[in-house]
Order: structure tokens, then sequence, then C-alpha cells
């Protein structure tokens, strides 16, 4: 497997919700909606004291794809690895990091948004990347002049996207897949709404015909 296998379980994944927890009974609620709603994966944000916790506990179901996000050292990657991580998603390109996936095996997913971090990040052979910070960013006219010139990259727009925007998003090319916070943030109303809000991206995700 490379850090990029297209062929892995996260990559069949249109919608990777972004949890980053701030209540102990929220992760139950996160992994129980998760399952439920038929949507399998979460990526844990190292923010705040229960993100080792919830990566640990979430992991530990067996029923679930658990990655850590908002990675920035090796030190954290250790320490995320031990708490069974399966993959990582990093806000920024890190070469030690990318590095250091690639030998623990475990599929990463780096934060770019310029050119050159593009075709540093293809020269690590990835070909899966975060597009960060989307909201920051004309995201469609960005994917649009990516397209052409870095044709073999796939990109997942990160940051500001919800229920609403997310079809234009996952209609678009180069998009194999997006990350939002708002799927696993109804955790605060239980299991079921996260149930929920699984199965409305899921819906959003066949309807837009995401291409792979």
């Amino acid at each position: 497997m490379t850090i990029s296998d297209p062929f892995h379980a996260l990559f069949t994944h249109p919608v990777i919700p972004l949890a980053s927890v701030r209540a102990e009974g929220h992760i139950e609620a996160i992994g129980d909606g998760l399952v439920d709603g038929g949507l399998p994966v979460v990526e844990v944000a190292l923010r705040g004291e229960l993100a080792v916790q919830s990566i640990r506990q979430l992991a530990a179901r067996g029923d679930l794809l658990v990655g850590a996000g908002t990675v920035r050292s090796t030190a954290q990657l250790s320490q995320i690895i031990d708490a069974g991580a399966q993959f990582i998603v990093t806000p920024g390109l890190d070469v030690d990091v990318v590095n250091y996936a690639a030998r623990a095996g475990l599929p990463i997913i780096p934060g770019i948004l310029t050119p050159t971090e593009i075709g540093l990040a293809a020269r690590l052979g990835l070909t899966r990347v975060k597009l960060f910070p989307a909201a920051a960013v004309d995201v469609i006219a960005m994917l649009n002049a990516y397209a052409d010139v870095f044709p073999d990259m796939r990109f997942m727009p990160s940051a500001g996207l919800n229920a609403a925007n997310a079809a234009e998003f996952l209609a678009h090319q180069s998009v194999f897949a997006i990350s939002g916070s708002w799927i696993a943030a109804a955790a605060h109303d239980g299991a079921a709404a996260v149930a929920a809000a699984a199965r409305e991206a899921l819906e959003v995700a066949h309807s837009a015909a995401l291409p792979q």
C-alpha cells in the first residue's frame, strides 16, 4: 500500500466527517451515529484534551475507520498511532510527517494550497491532498485551474464546508471527498442527530455523482 493508495478503504468515502470532541459523552454519540448513518469514518482533530482519548475509544470499536487530523509533528504521529489511528490528515505539507506515515504504512492526506505544495506532494508520491483552508479561497476556480496543470492530483476541500454547499464541491472532477465538521458536531443532540446528518451528506454525495 502507498500513502495515497486509491484502493484503501479511506478513499471509498465521499465525505470524511471531522470531529473536534469537546465533551466525553459525545464520543459514543459520534461513533454510534456515523455507523448507524452508513458513514463509518471519522477524522478526530487533535484539538483539546479529549482528542487522543477519542481516537483510542473510537478505534477500539472495530466498526469505524478512525483517523487523526490537525497532525503537525512526528511526535504527535507516534502518539496517535499508538492510540489506534488508521489514517492521517494534516493542515500543511510537512515532509517529515509524510515520510513517517509512509514508514508506518498509513495513508495520509496533507494540506496544500499552492501549486508549489502540490508539486512537492506529487514528488512525495501523493495523489490525494486536502485543499485547506477552502473557506479562504475561490475553491471552484482554484480546482479548475489545478485540474489542467495537475490532472493526476485529487483534492479534499476542507474548512467552510457544510450541507448547503457540499454538492457543488462533490460534483467537481478533481474532488475525491470533502471534509466537514457539521456531521460530528450534531453529537450534542445525540447519536440519532449524527446519523441523520450522515445520511443527508451521503444523499448529497450520491446526487452529485462524485467522480472517482
